[in-house]
């Protein structure tokens, strides 16, 4: 079996969801590692702070729709 080809990522053509999960790695400084190397190429812990933040961000603009509805 051969290894999978990898695909450059273009970060002007990515999905919103995706491009929060770009933004995170790229506050936490993990960004270049992920290019480089891939998501497969962080720890579970970096996976997981990501996805932490990228639930708690998630919750937060749920939250924030839910007051802006309520408002009017």
């Amino acid at each position: 079996m051969g290894k999978k080809k990898k695909k450059k990522i273009d970060l002007d053509n990515i999905k919103p969801e995706e491009k929060l999960k770009y933004e995170i790695a790229k506050e936490l400084g993990y960004l270049d590692k992920v290019l480089a190397s891939g998501w497969e190429s962080l720890t579970a812990k970096e996976s997981g702070r990501i996805g932490g933040i990228l639930a708690r961000k998630k919750r937060e603009a749920a939250k924030a729709m839910e007051n802006d509805t309520a408002e009017k």
